[in-house]
């Protein structure tokens, strides 16, 4: 149809450009033979001479135009002027044609722009009787009215092109019908890729295909036809019985009767033969076969059976053997699969390091696994040491890395070697062959697998060591993964015990007990601590690393070590947690910026709580942990309202603290988020539950307290990692604590010191009395002296005996060294002599300058040197 338009079109426009050619041609024609006619008829020579030539020829031309339906007939002098026209104001002027060669005898045929628009013109000659020319003559017509009879002609044309286009589409629709009817409903594409794909399938496929009509003839036979019946070149299109093929063969072809799998002889082949009736070509019957090659099927159907067997063999085994990263269950899961697949008993022994995690060092080995049909057999039992020596077939396998076959044990004297006793009573149990294979994974060797079969078995051969081979080296694979993770894990479980905390801190403001248990994928990040703090506060440390493995318990270690670091500066929770952060981010930069592949720290949680027990305020901030849960002595349980920052790393909020009241008596759990959400529970139904077995526990101990959560809460093999540090607070004796207002006046030093040696005596700490006086004194003193209103003392007995300066000052004092001609300078020195530890602790309102004294004996300078030997050490003039 496209094909038929373009034609329609292409003719149409070649008969409109015809049809406009020849009517300017004819106009030119016309125009010619009128300005000839004009130019010679009698009396325009003449004319041309007269004193007024437009009046004799104007008329006479315009009466020419008219009857030779012109559009204009112009007389000009040989000088181009006009004598007549159509429209007398021209009259005149100058000729719009090119006259010059017509003055000269020729005649000019043009197309130009004149008075009446574009224009198709003859000029031709006045000739006079002397041969000269008197004079020229301009016949033509309009450009337009050459059109206007070109348009008159369109609707013929145009209805001519939509007569044939009419045809060709009837045709078009007439021929299209008929071939769909012949294709059935099939376009030229599809025809040609349904016969692509016929002859494709035809000859690709593996079985032959024969057509027969119902005269017997071949009408077609693909490339496994001809091949398997041997049929001769140019057998399509003969009769089947005159093809050469067997009579029995040929007959079936001929009958075209149904036949289902027939077997029919074909030289040495074995051939199916099935046939059905078929019709093509509007009903012309006849028959098509297919061939298949038997003898082939049948060879291979022994080694199909015995490839399926293997296959479902390994596939069951990949689905239940190293179900688990354990090496004893891995090796039980292999003996177990064994029998009675294909064994009546099974055997594994591993070298012993392997068991550990460790590599296999030496041939030293341990029975790990052993199963059996009968659970009475004479094989070694699980846990045995054996060494294989000699020409034992396990001592064989082990050294060259190769399975070994003993088909009949009865026969074969070397297995006997490593314990005759052994051996007689294996062979007398019935057990007659036996196949050992190694369990080698990544070119090291693990162990001895060992099958056995006994009388009612057949025994083992080559196909079942190849079977066995490669079921023990998957089995291999397993236990060799397995043994890696059980190194990891005990190195990782190594570094996570010698990080966390070995040991409580003595203290006196808590009474604390912890747990912690690893999640079923290995150690992980999860860590608790408790820090005493000056002034007999304690600190209170719950944290979590993202992850599992080394890596964070590495992590885990740098954070406990930084927070011990931190508390050392005596910072509040919020500003700790803000230096733990920044610490964070630095490290996942350098980390960065190293290009290393492990993974990053942020995400990591932190909850930091301070205790005093003189005020019985607890102040903690959270960097996204969870909050604690206060059991208040009457065993109400309460979740504090704890500011969530974001987790270390993140930055960029700000972390808020929170301040707590809690009675002497009360219960404060910190845990991590592994505790809420073991067991499928979701965070709000894990603090429910929390909250239920707290309030079930009154006047429980701190560590009746753990026990009976974790029986309640945690599973036997969590999904994450599980920390509980449960603390019960004492508050300190008001009797033990002592406080003084020390005024600006370095006469209160001597009055406060006496009444600080009454309480000491009152306490009946006269031993410590004189160091306590000297420490105060050079507190007070360097309060009065350095710092600023208002300053206070404290004198606090708990395990040791703490003095505190406070003052408004935030200028923080330092050791120095004093010569020997110094006044002053040597007082900090003789504080730190003397006390057991001594620092600066800042508060909002200034500084308090500490020192601690044991009760037990009291601190003696270094080398019991006298005060003037410690003067001396300071001072900066020799002698």
């Amino acid at each position: 149809m496209l094909l038929v338009c373009l034609l329609i079109v292409a003719a149409t426009t070649a008969l409109i450009l015809q049809a406009r050619i020849d009517s300017e041609q004819e106009a030119l024609n016309r125009a010619t033979a009128v300005a000839q006619t004009f130019a010679t008829s009698p009396g325009t020579a003449s004319a041309m001479h007269t004193e007024n030539p437009t009046t004799l020829l104007q008329p006479r031309a315009e009466e020419t135009r008219r009857r030779a339906h012109l559009d204009f007939v112009v007389v000009a002098n040989t000088h181009g002027i006009r004598y007549t026209h159509p429209k007398p104001q021209y009259i005149g002027k100058t000729l719009v044609a090119d006259w010059r060669p017509v003055v000269k005898g020729k005649i000019v045929t043009e197309s130009v722009q004149g008075p009446l628009g574009r224009e198709v013109q003859a000029t031709v000659p006045i000739p006079k009787g002397d041969g000269t020319v008197a004079g020229v003559v301009c016949a033509g017509m309009t450009a337009a009215d050459v059109s206007g009879r070109v348009e008159r002609q369109l609707p013929l044309v145009f209805g001519s092109a939509a007569g044939a286009l009419a045809l060709a589409t009837g045709g078009t629709a007439l021929v299209g019908g008929r071939l769909r009817r012949q294709t059935r409903g099939l376009g030229p594409a599809q025809m040609t890729r349904m016969y692509e794909h016929h002859d494709a399938v035809l000859h690709s496929v593996k079985e032959g295909v024969l057509i027969v009509d119902s005269h017997g003839r071949l009408v077609l036979a693909n490339d496994e036809a001809g091949r398997l019946l041997d049929l001769p070149p140019g057998a399509e299109g003969r009769p089947v019985t005159e093809l050469g093929i067997e009579p029995r063969t040929a007959e079936l072809l001929a009958s075209g009767r149904i036949a289902t799998d027939e077997v029919h002889l074909a030289g040495e082949r074995l051939l199916a033969v099935n046939q059905r009736a078929t019709r093509w070509d509007g009903g012309m019957s006849g028959s098509v076969a297919t061939l298949r090659d038997s003898t082939e099927l049948r060879a291979l159907s022994g080694k199909a059976e015995v490839a399926e067997r293997r296959l479902r063999l390994l596939y069951e085994a990949g689905a239940k053997v190293g179900t688990t990263l354990d090496v004893v269950r891995t090796a039980e899961e292999l003996t177990r699969f064994a029998v009675p697949w294909f064994a009546d008993f099974a055997t594994v022994d591993l070298v012993d390091p392997v068991l550990r995690g460790d590599e296999p060092v030496g041939s030293a080995m341990r029975r790990t696994a052993t199963c059996g049909i009968r659970s009475d057999h004479p094989l070694w039992r699980v846990g045995k040491m054996i060494t294989y020596s000699g020409t034992v077939p396990q001592a064989l396998g082990f050294g060259a890395g190769r399975p070994v076959l003993e088909a009949d044990l009865r026969t074969y004297e070397g297995w006997q070697e490593q314990d005759r006793e052994q051996a007689t009573k294996i062979v007398k149990y019935g057990i007659h062959s036996m196949i050992t294979i190694p369990l080698r994974a990544r070119d090291v060797t693990l162990g001895i697998a060992t099958f056995w079969r006994s009388e009612k078995s057949e025994p083992f051969d080559e196909d079942d060591v190849a079977l066995t081979e490669e079921l023990v080296a998957r089995a291999a694979v397993a236990i060799d993964n397995a043994r890696r993770y059980t190194r990891e894990h005990a190195m990782a479980a190594t570094l996570q015990r010698s990080l966390l905390p070995q040991g409580l801190p003595e203290q006196d403001a808590m009474e604390v007990a912890h747990r912690y248990l690893p999640a079923r994928a290995g150690v992980g990040g999860d860590w608790f601590d408790v820090i005493p703090l000056p002034g007999s506060r304690v600190a209170l440390v719950v944290g979590d690393v993202v992850g599992h493995g080394l890596h964070a318990a590495a992590t885990m270690g740098r954070l406990r070590t930084a927070v011990h670091n931190f508390s050392a500066l005596d910072l509040p929770p919020d500003e700790l947690l803000a230096h733990l952060d920044e610490l964070v981010s630095r490290f996942d930069q350098d980390q960065a910026s190293a290009g290393t592949d492990a993974p990053g720290i942020s995400g990591a949680s932190c909850l930091y709580a301070i205790y005093d027990p003189v005020s019985g305020r607890c102040t903690m901030a959270g960097a996204g942990h969870p909050g604690p849960a206060v059991v208040l002595p009457d065993s109400t349980v309460a979740f504090p309202d704890v500011p969530l920052g974001p987790p270390l790393g993140l930055g960029g909020e700000p972390i808020e603290t929170v301040e707590l009241e809690l009675p002497e008596g009360s219960r404060l759990a910190l845990f991590t988020d592994g505790l809420i959400r073991d067991r499928g529970r979701d965070f709000d139904e894990g603090l429910g539950v929390l909250r239920t077995t707290l309030a079930g526990l009154p006047e429980r101990t701190p560590e009746e307290t753990c026990q009976a959560v974790f029986d309640t809460m945690v599973s036997s093999h969590p999904g994450d990692d599980i920390a509980l540090l449960v603390a019960r607070t004492h508050l300190l004796d008001p009797g033990h604590v002592a406080e003084w207002e020390l005024p600006s006046d370095p006469a209160a030093v001597a009055r406060i010191r006496n009444e600080a040696a009454e309480q000491l005596s009152a306490w009946g700490l006269e031993e410590v009395g004189f160091t306590t006086e000297l420490i105060l004194s050079e507190l007070m003193t360097n309060a009065i002296r350095y710092g600023c209103s208002p300053s206070r003392v404290r004198l606090l007995r708990a395990r040791t005996l703490i003095c505190e300066v406070a003052d408004g000052s935030s200028t923080s004092p330092h050791l120095r060294r004093a010569a020997t001609t110094d006044e002053g300078g040597r007082g900090l020195f003789l504080v730190a002599q003397y006390a057991q530890r001594w620092g600066t602790r800042y508060t909002p309102n200034g500084k308090i300058i500490w020192a601690e004294q044991p009760l037990t004996a009291p601190v003696s300078p270094v080398g019991d040197a006298t005060g003037d030997d410690l003067l001396d050490q300071w001072a900066d003039i020799p002698g």
